[in-house]
């Protein structure tokens, strides 16, 4: 259950999940881009186009339960351009949580490529294999995942201001535990 300066426990967890997840998904990227053609590589590819999908489907569960729970008000200090500045980036970083697995999504349908979930079943193509479209799907996709990473270190060092400049409780919010 929410209390009035904390989010409700669903929501925290999903938040560090899909944190991680994300975290993964950016590190494997990273790894899978520099190495030679191999067959660890395409299963690095595998492993992130999961981990894509996996963060896709919980940021639309997030989504879904943050409409249905109101989120603690911020603190008193804090300045309206401040709390401006948070929705704002709160609301980039859902923007970036969709479009960022969806551009790679379409990416890979349009490089004619299969996403076969978790090796389990094929999910559907929404694209047809287009070179053109292809390149124009990766280049969006690293420019969103470079936005993302830039927005979640704002992020991150934002919370860290508020834990230790400001010590307002604000990431308290957030945090698994009291």
């Amino acid at each position: 259950m929410p209390t009035k300066d904390r989010y409700p426990i669903t929501l925290i967890a999903l938040h560090w999940l899909i944190a991680l997840l994300i975290v993964a998904a950016f590190a494997l990227g990273t790894i899978m881009t520099d190495m030679r053609i191999s067959p660890t590589k395409l299963q690095y590819y595998s492993y992130h186009k999961w981990l894509g999908v996996t963060v896709l489907g919980l940021v639309a569960v997030r989504l879904l339960a943050r409409l249905l729970s109101a989120a603690p008000a911020y603190p008193e200090t804090m300045g309206i351009w401040q709390k401006n500045a948070a929705n704002a980036a709160h609301i980039l970083l859902y923007v970036l949580m969709f479009a960022v697995p969806l551009s790679g999504y379409f990416y890979t349908s349009a490089a004619g490529y299969p996403v076969v979930y978790l090796g389990l079943f094929e999910l559907p193509t929404f694209i047809a294999p287009d070179p053109d479209l292809k390149h124009t799907l990766k280049e969006l996709h690293e420019l969103l995942t470079n936005v993302m990473l830039g927005v979640v270190i704002l992020h991150v060092l934002a919370a860290l201001k508020h834990q230790f400049v400001d010590k307002d409780g604000i990431l308290r919010r957030m945090m698994p535990t009291k």
